[in-house]
C-alpha cells in the first residue's frame, strides 16, 4: 500500500477476515480523522462498504472474507464519532453530528483513499442501515460505484407511537433548551446487548462474534445517538425521498422481523426505483449479512448476483 498513508491500528485478532487486512490514517476537509480499513480479494473489482450506526472496520471481517473468495476485494470505514475515527469532544460514547453532510465530507475522502490505492475495479457500494442513508446521498453524488447494494438501509427510523408523537415538539425544543448533546429519548451509555430477542439477528454464532469484538476492544462501543443526530437523521432520510432515484442498478434488502429501520421506506424506495430490485428475506433480523447461514447465504448471492455484470466506473 502506498504513502502517503499513515499506519491506523488494525484489530486481525477478531476481525476474522482474509490474510492481508490492514487500516490506514485519513483526514476529512474538516480535518476530522478516519480510519479506512482495507481487505485484499481478487480482480473482479472492489466491495466499498458503508457501515451502519455503532459500527466499525473489523465487523465485516467475515464478510471481507465471503467477498475474498468471490473475487472481489474490500475496503471500509469507520465513520466520524465511530469505531476508531475521531469522536465527539463532548462525550465519545454518543453518536453524534450536527448535519448529515458531516458524512458526505466522510464519504469524499473514503473515495479519495480508494482511488489513491488504485483498489480493482469496478467499485460497488455495499450499504448497511445508516451506511444506506450515507450511501444513498453519495449516489446523488456522483460517488464512482456500479451498483449499489442496501442492507436494511436508513431510509427511515424505526419509531415507537408514542416516540412518533413527540418527535416533532422534542426535537423542536432541543437547540433552544441547550438539549442537543444530551442523549436521545429511550436511549443512553453503551451496555452489552443480550442474545435472546435481540433486533439483530437470530444466529447464536454471528451474535457472539460481534459482542466478541466489543468484550476484547471496548473501545469500538458506541453508546446511543444524540437528539441533535436524530433530528439529522429525520432530515436527511426526508430529504432523500423526495429526490429522484438514481440511475445506476441497486439492490435493497430487508428482513421480515426487521426492527430497527423503517421496512414500509424501504419498500417506498424500491418501488419508485426501476433498476432496483427488492429482497425480503423472510425471517431475518436487521444484519442480513450476519444471520443464519441460509439467511446470509440468500443476501449474500443476490448481491454477487447485482455485481457480476457491471460495468467499471
Amino acid at each position: 500500500m502506498p504513502e502517503p498513508f499513515s499506519d491506523a491500528p488494525f484489530l486481525a485478532d477478531v476481525a476474522e477476515g482474509p490474510e492481508g487486512g490492514r487500516a490506514v490514517w485519513t483526514q476529512a476537509a474538516d480535518g476530522t480523522r478516519l480510519r479506512i480499513g482495507v481487505w485484499p480479494g481478487g480482480a473482479k473489482g472492489t466491495v466499498v462498504m458503508l457501515p451502519g450506526r455503532t459500527e466499525y472496520i473489523e465487523k465485516y471481517g467475515r464478510v471481507a472474507a465471503d467477498f475474498a473468495a468471490a473475487g472481489y476485494a474490500m475496503a471500509a470505514i469507520d465513520w466520524r464519532g465511530q469505531g476508531l475515527s475521531d469522536r465527539p469532544q463532548h462525550r465519545r460514547d454518543m453518536g453524534h453530528v450536527v448535519s448529515f453532510d458531516e458524512y458526505r465530507e466522510d464519504v469524499t475522502a473514503f473515495i479519495d483513499v480508494l482511488t489513491r490505492l488504485d483498489l480493482p475495479r469496478p467499485w460497488h457500494m455495499l450499504a448497511h442501515s445508516m451506511g444506506g442513508c450515507i450511501g444513498l446521498r453519495a449516489l446523488h453524488d456522483g460517488a464512482p460505484v456500479a451498483t449499489a447494494a442496501f442492507s436494511a438501509p436508513m431510509w427511515g427510523i424505526k419509531m415507537t407511537p408514542f416516540l412518533k408523537s413527540i418527535s416533532t415538539i422534542v426535537l423542536g425544543l432541543a437547540e433552544p433548551l441547550g438539549l442537543d448533546t444530551s442523549f436521545a429519548p429511550t436511549t443512553g451509555p453503551y451496555t452489552p446487548m443480550a442474545f435472546d430477542d435481540n433486533p439483530l439477528t437470530a444466529d447464536r454464532d454471528q451474535f457472539d462474534y460481534m459482542m466478541r469484538q466489543t468484550q476484547m476492544h471496548p473501545e469500538l462501543t458506541l453508546g446511543g445517538p444524540s437528539v441533535r443526530w436524530v433530528k439529522a437523521a429525520l432530515e436527511e432520510c426526508a430529504a432523500l425521498m423526495e429526490m429522484a432515484p438514481p440511475d445506476l442498478p441497486a439492490l435493497a434488502m430487508v428482513g421480515t422481523r426487521e426492527r430497527v429501520v423503517e421496512i414500509g421506506a424501504i419498500e417506498a424506495r424500491a418501488a419508485s426505483w426501476p433498476s432496483c430490485d427488492l429482497l425480503v428475506v423472510e425471517g431475518a433480523e436487521h444484519e442480513l449479512l450476519m444471520e443464519t447461514p441460509e439467511r446470509r447465504a440468500q443476501a449474500f448471492e443476490a448481491v454477487l448476483r447485482l455485481f457480476q455484470n457491471a460495468k467499471a466506473v
